[in-house]
């Protein structure tokens, strides 16, 4: 069964007939082809599905796509311009905040929402943020360095 919803994604508006059974990652990587939004677990356990849903964080594949209706949503894509990086995610690039990368956007969002909310978190701030993502290659070690680092040239 399908239903008609209409979203802001990344500041341009869409509207879609979707599966009343499909979820916001579904809707995201299969509709839309924005492929930044990994699918991991898919129970939230993980974070590689983090999306702003009206700048808030959520685990995309926990949302179901019929519920975004009127929403706005904000992927890794659309925290910059094409072709360029969100001073949050150069950091990431300095920092050596990624290895395999699979982990990343959902990082970069949680940390985006952690400095919207607290322009100068401490590193015990920053570890509660990003503790609902999931990162097997870096320790978090040098996650924590860039968004200290980001956090220092707001």
């Amino acid at each position: 069964m399908k239903t008609f919803i209409s979203l802001d994604v990344n500041g341009r508006k869409h509207q879609l007939a979707v599966d009343t059974r499909a979820k916001l990652t579904d809707l995201l990587r299969d509709e839309l082809r924005l492929t930044g939004t990994h699918v991991g677990c898919g129970t939230g356990s993980c974070g590689a599905c983090t999306v702003l849903l009206n700048g808030r964080t959520v685990k995309a594949c926990c949302v179901l796509a019929a519920d975004v209706d009127g929403q706005q949503v904000t992927t890794i894509e659309g925290l910059s311009e094409p072709g360029e990086l969100s001073p949050l995610q150069q950091r990431f690039v300095e920092h050596h905040g990624l290895q395999c990368g699979y982990c990343t956007p959902g990082m970069v969002l949680s940390a985006h929402q952690l400095l919207a909310d607290n322009p100068t978190p401490t590193e015990a701030d920053i570890r509660h943020a990003i503790a609902g993502n999931l990162c097997r290659c870096t320790g978090y070690q040098n996650i924590v360095k860039a968004i200290v680092a980001a956090s220092e040239q707001q």
